[in-house]
């Protein structure tokens, strides 16, 4: 038996029949009509509206596109390192691979600059600082008195977190609402304080200056709630960076940065202080979460290569135009083989904070191996211990 139905013939379900005959529930026809809906509905493009309810129902994929590679060849091309510390040195460029950034180490007791791979990334007008503007924003928080390390701040709803959960964990709601109770004057002022906007090299030739705005960004922007939050409108160098961990490991003082570029350099090095930074007493209430950001926090994948020594660090993820940003600033907490490193890299999707964290892991790891930890063994080969201090007020 056979039923015709807008053009679809399809024989009747024999299991569809009753004992008289007769058609008992849904034929073969209507079946096949539901499948030719079901088909159609499948092949047909979607309406902007379908998009949309669509979205609501289930959660869009958003992909960045990114311009530029995170790999790199020949990245030592051009650089001026014979004045440089040649362990520290072989370490970074070790450490660093083919990843497409700059690795500057630092000296904290004098602000010598141990190595710098990749002298034009370094050297250049720097980038968004992303997540380790953080430092900035806890630095003169706390100096402000505005939270201690134990304050907890609302997030929202029933969550709280104080300033040790939110610098490990990267916590971005924190620190827009610290940046709001401070206010922009005081960021900003705090933030010149510490070297944002100005060169933080001596003479060091190529320096180019990152930028912090003189005034509040847009509110379109998210005003000084992103600023502090993870460095909209802020541009800043690694060599910038680098200068503000030399004063957290040190207790405060802020030194010239000074690359010398030869041995003769070298043999006459002289530490120059910029300025002395009123932070030594916050600084305990700091270091916790930067030692968390490394033992459980962002900075985690360090310790794949590296649990020897207490390492301090603050990592930093964001893109603009087409870019990827990956930092990750720390120190090494020892008496001895005292250095700070700051790791920048740029590309695309394999580029982040945790990647510029897992990279110093390897440069600690390879310093270890090769005694730079070990009191009388290794270490800096020069500059250290030096007494003589030039005054900011003896500067040019």
């Amino acid at each position: 038996m056979l039923l015709e139905a807008s053009g679809i013939a399809a024989s009747v379900n024999p299991r569809a029949l009753t004992a008289h005959g007769k058609t008992r529930g849904v034929t073969e026809n209507q079946h096949a009509k539901k499948r030719m809906r079901t088909l159609a509905r499948s092949r047909a493009p979607r309406s902007p509206y379908a998009a949309t309810h669509y979205s609501s129902t289930r959660r869009p994929r958003y992909y960045e596109r990114f311009h530029t590679s995170s790999f790199a060849s020949d990245i030592t091309e051009g650089d001026v390192a014979a004045g440089e510390d040649p362990v520290v040195r072989q370490a970074a460029i070790d450490a660093l691979g083919n990843m497409n950034g700059t690795v500057v180490a630092i000296e904290p007791t004098s602000g010598r600059v141990l190595a710098m791979v990749n002298q034009k990334l370094a050297l250049s007008s720097g980038a968004q600082p992303c997540s380790t503007i953080k430092l900035s924003v806890a630095l003169a928080a706390l100096s402000e008195g505005v939270i201690d390390e134990g304050t907890q701040v609302s997030l929202g709803g029933r969550s709280r977190m104080n300033l040790t959960e939110a610098l490990a964990h990267s916590n971005n709601a924190y620190f827009e609402a610290v940046g709001r109770k401070l206010g922009f004057e005081k960021v900003q002022y705090y933030a010149h304080q510490f070297g944002l906007g100005e060169l933080a090299g001596y003479h060091i030739p190529g320096e180019a200056l990152g930028t912090y705005p003189e005034v509040e960004i847009s509110p379109k922007l998210g005003g000084v709630s992103k600023m502090c939050s993870f460095g909209e409108g802020i541009s800043m160098t690694p060599l910038q960076l680098g200068a503000l961990v030399t004063a957290i490991s040190n207790g405060g003082t802020l030194y010239y940065l000074q690359h010398p570029t030869s041995p003769e350099a070298v043999a006459d090095f002289q530490p120059r202080v910029k300025r002395h930074l009123d932070i030594e007493p916050v600084i305990p209430k700091l270091s916790g979460g930067m030692a968390g950001a490394v033992e459980y926090g962002t900075a985690r994948s360090l310790r794949l290569n590296f649990n020897e020594e207490s390492i301090l660090g603050k990592t930093g993820t964001c893109s603009h135009a087409g870019t990827r940003f990956g930092w990750f600033a720390s120190y090494a907490n020892t008496d001895i083989g005292r250095i700070v490193t700051v790791v920048f890299l740029q590309g695309g999707r394999p580029t982040f904070g945790p990647k510029a964290a897992e990279i110093a892991g390897r440069m600690y790891r390879n310093l270890y191996d090769h005694n730079f930890f070990v009191a009388g063994a290794g270490g800096i080969s020069s500059a250290s211990g030096l007494e003589k201090i030039i005054p900011a007020s003896d500067q040019q």
